[in-house]
């Protein structure tokens, strides 16, 4: 499932999330990967007041569809996005 992974910036959130289903991951500020990410996630974090890490939130058709915070297996992401389709 991760070779329909994009970056995304702010200015390409909304067109990105409008006619899709969009998994964003909001993840912890020590994780080296995710420091070099925070300029794009940042942005997007702020939007939607996240507080609690890591945070999901699911996106169809340009509207919030679910969030979900905490670890999830692999069978709770498939069926989450699953149920969207």
């Amino acid at each position: 499932m991760t070779e329909n992974v994009t970056e995304l910036s702010g200015k390409e959130f909304d067109n990105f999330t409008k006619e899709k289903v969009v998994l964003i991951d909001f993840y912890a500020d020590w994780c080296m990967p995710c420091l070099m990410m925070a300029p794009v996630i940042e942005d997007i974090a702020r939007k939607f007041r996240i507080v609690s890490l890591p945070t999901f939130m699911l996106f169809k058709d340009g509207k919030q569809a679910d969030q979900f915070v905490g670890s999830r297996s692999i069978e709770d992401f498939e069926e989450k996005l699953k149920s969207l389709l």
